[in-house]
């Protein structure tokens, strides 16, 4: 393949770079790739006869989403309801949402704590609730983008040749570097990696159909590389993520960053912020102390590669590091009011990245290795041509 686009220069060049927030005009698709993103649409929406749909939602949501969600369970012999909250930065569940959760048998949420919160865990867990969340579908007007078009069933042949990537079994430790000299640990133990592997979105099923299901709609946001429950690890739990991420951007800021900045974990903690200019003394500011809360690799070929906002890249072998700090930052309060994730929260990204799990390549200099592997490229061939749907990114 020619170069990927994983450069600085490429980013600040690219017409679908975002890094704050701004509108995104999506014109109409031809009626054929129309009805490929609804047909994705309907299918991980996979509500039953019978089902009670309840949507978590913010008043920043087109409300179109909610119809089309609300139309879609109607249609299918379900019920509905709506519980519109403050924003999407919830990161517990209030009480009076809760009584309307408890009912639910499918669950679509714009609120951050849907992945975080205990309450919410356990009512995929204990209950069976198929839960979809819609980070990435605020529009309507994005069923006419080729991401939320690409064929979801190659989407999940891709993260299955991922998932094959890992060890089989036994303890190793994911390590992440680059050329600015990242030099990123993460310890596994096999209890962690057959966790991991379970988990329906490592599975590649994207589709909601699973009782105790967690997908994101459009498909799809990671999955993560490491999640500290998805990996089964409670907050008390530490496992010795050790080293530096020098990233090439961040969420909230408009251009990559212009100096070098270099977040250093120690104990699984943020020991430190390297570097001199202002987005490291924006970071140094309220991240100290901080943990891992994900490291989400991209998935979708269709995803505009430099299109990072609101939660980070989804373009294939590009990575975001989610961290939780201990107070909000006061600089992402003021640039994104109504920003989609809670103001504790840092994605970093690299799009140039080497990620190795023991001694297994995943990714070399931001190129997701499972796009070449012969299962997918097979099945790209029934989708069309492969190199245009596996390695043709939109930049």
């Amino acid at each position: 393949m020619s170069r990927l686009p994983n450069r600085v220069e490429d980013i600040i060049a690219a017409p679908t770079r975002r890094g704050l927030p701004r509108k995104v005009t999506h014109p109409p698709a031809d009626i054929a790739s129309s009805i490929k993103g609804m047909d994705n649409f309907c299918r991980v929406m996979a509500i039953r006869p019978g089902d009670h749909v309840v949507m978590l939602i913010d008043p920043l949501l087109d409300p179109r989403v909610v119809q089309a969600v609300q139309g879609l369970a109607r249609g299918r012999g379900a019920t509905f309801i709506a519980y519109m909250g403050d924003s999407t930065r919830y990161v517990t569940i209030p009480d009076e949402a809760k009584a309307l959760l408890e009912r639910a048998t499918f669950v679509v949420s714009t609120w951050f704590a849907s992945v975080i919160d205990p309450f919410c865990m356990a009512l995929r867990k204990n209950k069976g609730q198929r839960w979809v969340k819609i980070t990435f579908f605020r529009d309507l007007d994005l069923l006419n983008t080729p991401q939320a078009q690409f064929p979801i069933d190659l989407l999940g042949e891709i993260i299955r040749a991922t998932s094959r990537l890992f060890p089989e079994q036994g303890d190793f430790t994911l390590r992440f570097t680059d050329p600015r000299g990242t030099d990123f640990r993460i310890p596994y133990t096999d209890a962690m990696l057959q966790k991991l592997k379970r988990h329906n979105r490592w599975r590649g099923h994207n589709i909601a159909d699973e009782d105790g299901c967690y997908v994101h709609y459009l498909p799809t946001h990671g999955p993560n590389l490491f999640e500290p429950g998805m990996v089964g690890l409670k907050p008390e739990d530490k496992v010795g993520i050790s080293g530096t991420i020098w990233a090439q951007w961040a969420v909230g800021f408009d251009h990559p960053f212009a100096s070098p900045v270099g977040v250093e974990f120690r104990d699984d903690v943020v020991f430190a912020v390297h570097g001199e200019g202002f987005e490291a003394d924006v970071l140094r500011d309220y991240l100290i102390g901080g943990t891992l809360e994900e490291v989400g690799c991209g998935h979708n070929p269709k995803a505009p590669r430099f299109d990072i906002y609101p939660a980070g890249p989804n373009s294939p072998g590009a990575l975001h590091f989610g961290i939780n700090a201990l107070k909000p930052s006061e600089y992402l309060r003021r640039v994104m009011p109504n920003w989609e994730e809670p103001h504790i929260h840092m994605d970093l990204v690299t799009y140039d990245s080497t990620v190795t799990a023991g001694n297994s390549p995943m990714i070399e200099d931001g190129y997701l290795l499972s796009l070449r592997d012969p299962k997918v490229v097979a099945l790209a061939e029934r989708y069309g041509d492969p190199v245009e749907l596996l390695e043709g990114f939109p930049v």
